[in-house]
């Protein structure tokens, strides 16, 4: 008989005497959703904070060195695509990391590699410096999406949709409060310090017991799952838990195996059309609003590459109110991703962000402008934390972190895209850069519908379920 001993509980006993055959989302569900769960939702919401806060600056640090470093329209969009790049970079090597060396150790790395590169990116003395300051921190920021998988292997099945979306609800809105009055310097440094008060207590994070058993370290894992039980005021059931054992983690080509193959690639399609679409309505925001006083084709194409205007009160009002889109949306596909599903979610927010970008083309006036950005950045935000949702929730533990990792390279690579198109194709033809928007927000839509897995509901896969899966079983008592 194995016993673990948990401290001021007395003991946990551990018997092979039961029968009964348990899985970690069985005994998730008996210990529940409890004081653990929040502690760690405030936890990992912290680095998914410093994300957040990364890419919010991009729609207001471009314009604002536009005017002070008299920047290129291409120099600007330039700046924003670098961090993308470092983070199409990161996020499959990170991906990687984090499945073959546990998902907390890589998560703390790349939160640390962030937070400096992100404050040596304040005393960055001239353009070239900061470019490659930026590109550096967007390589750490790739790592970011690990919160999600380390996070999603701690809840229960029922709570899992719900609570990844909610630790997406968090204080975006802040740098238009932070930029009219300290300026862009104090804004990088401001929003480095989520990811230094993750670095202060990330002690306190344990191990995913998921990894744990993948990898052989049961008693490690037997004594989280007893502390969450204990944190949440819950017994251990009794049974045997088993699990999948897999020699080789975080292997792309397990990504396109027969089961697996087509989901890859319609959600490597997704992705890249969130982040395309999503950061193409957040650049767009400052540039329409900024040319609000035209209409027509010509609005925006008109000037300069070298003229610039510095965002006025107006436009960080109504940059804070469509910032503040992203809490509607959240709640929206929040209700929509539990009764209707995640591959149903996705397409209702691609298609109705659709719906609402295409006639910001027209001359609709500075709120009816606002209105229209208002709901179509609610409707795609909502959609990209559906796809954070479903990402974890469909690929096995083994390769689960890669999956999120290629994943966001792939969306990556959109987000590197939509400057170009945002601030550069926009100056030529507004209705030419928002058509190509809807039309790929459209092709996703159809993407989500096609995908052959649904996974409301589904626990988490620990193995693949192939042949060679199921004849190297392990078991951990309990």
């Amino acid at each position: 008989m194995d016993l673990i001993k948990v401290k001021n509980e007395g003991t946990v006993t551990i018997s092979s005497l039961f029968t009964e055959t348990l899985t970690v989302d069985d005994v998730l569900e008996v210990i529940g959703f409890g004081k653990f769960q929040w502690k760690i939702s405030l936890l990992t919401g912290l680095s998914w904070l410093g994300d957040a806060m990364e890419m919010m600056i991009l729609s207001i640090l471009g314009p604002q060195l536009h005017c002070e470093w008299r920047l290129h329209s291409y120099e600007v969009a330039l700046l924003t695509s670098v961090v993308f790049v470092g983070m199409g970079i990161g996020s499959p090597v990170w991906g990687k990391l984090c499945d073959k060396y546990g998902r907390k150790v890589c998560l703390v790395i790349c939160m640390c590699w962030t937070l400096y590169y992100g404050l040596m990116s304040t005393f960055a003395p001239v353009y070239g410096w900061l470019l490659v300051l930026r590109g550096l921190a967007g390589f750490g920021v790739g790592g970011a999406p690990q919160a999600v998988t380390l996070y999603s292997e701690f809840l229960p099945v029922k709570a899992r949709g719900m609570c990844i979306m909610l630790i997406a609800v968090l204080w975006s809105s802040w740098p238009c409060l932070v930029m009219p009055t300290l300026g862009w310097k104090w804004l990088l440094i401001l929003s480095a310090l989520p990811m230094a008060i993750f670095v202060c207590f990330c002690f306190w994070l344990p191990e995913s017991p998921r990894f744990d058993l993948l990898t052989g370290r049961r008693e490690k894992a037997m004594a989280t799952l007893a502390r969450i039980a204990k944190d949440n005021g819950k017994v251990l059931p009794q049974g045997k838990i088993t699990v999948c054992k897999q020699n080789d983690r975080g292997q792309i080509k397990d990504l396109f195996t027969p089961q697996y193959w087509r989901t890859t690639l319609l959600l490597w399609f997704i992705w890249f059309a969130n982040a395309f679409s999503y950061y193409g309505i957040v650049l767009l925001t400052t540039e329409l609003l900024q040319a609000e006083d035209s209409c027509g084709e010509d609005k925006i194409g008109s000037s300069c590459s070298l003229e610039c205007k510095y965002l006025t009160s107006a436009d960080y009002k109504d940059l804070l109110w469509t910032t503040l889109a992203e809490f509607p949306g959240i709640f929206i596909i929040l209700l929509a991703v539990e009764y209707i599903g995640r591959k149903k979610s996705l397409a209702l927010s691609f298609f109705m962000f659709s719906l609402f970008a295409l006639p910001l083309c027209a001359c609709i006036g500075r709120t009816t402008l606002t209105i229209f950005i208002f709901i179509a950045r609610a409707f795609i935000s909502g959609g990209f934390q559906a796809v954070y949702v479903y990402t974890p929730e469909v690929y096995p533990t083994e390769n689960r972190a890669l999956a999120m990792g290629t994943s966001s390279a792939i969306a990556r690579v959109g987000a590197m895209i939509t400057p170009f198109v945002a601030q550069v194709l926009l100056g030529s033809s507004v209705s030419s850069a928002l058509l190509v928007y809807c039309c790929c927000a459209v092709l996703a839509g159809i993407a989500s519908l096609i995908l052959p897995i649904e996974t409301l509901g589904r626990a988490l896969q620990e193995s693949h379920p192939g042949p060679e899966a199921r004849g190297q079983t392990s078991s951990t008592t309990t």
